[in-house]
């Protein structure tokens, strides 16, 4: 990942929240160039009441459309850097991948990984809340 010289979506996963932020590696450091965090939401219109559903499928996806929101930056492609997270096609972890693709950064990936947008919007208490926040970033 390093020798590609290309910047790093760095994704994280805790027991409350998903964390994702785009990471450029110079001569031995590394900066964060932009930060998004699943919390971030509750300020965007996610209700409180439904803060326990951080960790989901809509919030991964959000949270990666807000991540590439924030960029200020020049920063069109990064590669994935999922860490210690098991790597499960249709998880979490690329649904976050799926909203920065769809927020417009360039990230190598196989189509069939990503989860399909039905299953995204699946949850009928939280489809209309996904597509106020998305309206919203």
């Amino acid at each position: 990942m390093l020798k590609s010289e290309k910047p790093r979506l760095v994704v994280r996963k805790t027991n409350h929240y998903i964390i994702a932020q785009i990471v450029e590696s110079q001569i031995a450091q590394d900066k964060v160039v932009a930060k998004a965090s699943s919390q971030e939401l509750l300020e965007k219109g996610w209700p409180k009441e439904k803060s326990g559903s951080l960790k989901s499928l809509p919030a991964a996806y959000l949270t990666g459309f807000l991540l590439v929101k924030n960029i200020k930056t020049k920063v069109n492609e990064a590669i994935l850097d999922f860490g210690l997270n098991r790597n499960i096609h249709g998880s979490r972890i690329y649904a976050l991948v799926k909203g920065a693709i769809d927020a417009g950064l360039k990230i190598p990936h196989k189509e069939s990984t990503l989860p399909k947008t039905e299953r995204i919007e699946a949850n009928e208490k939280l489809k209309s809340i996904f597509k106020e926040v998305k309206e919203k970033l």
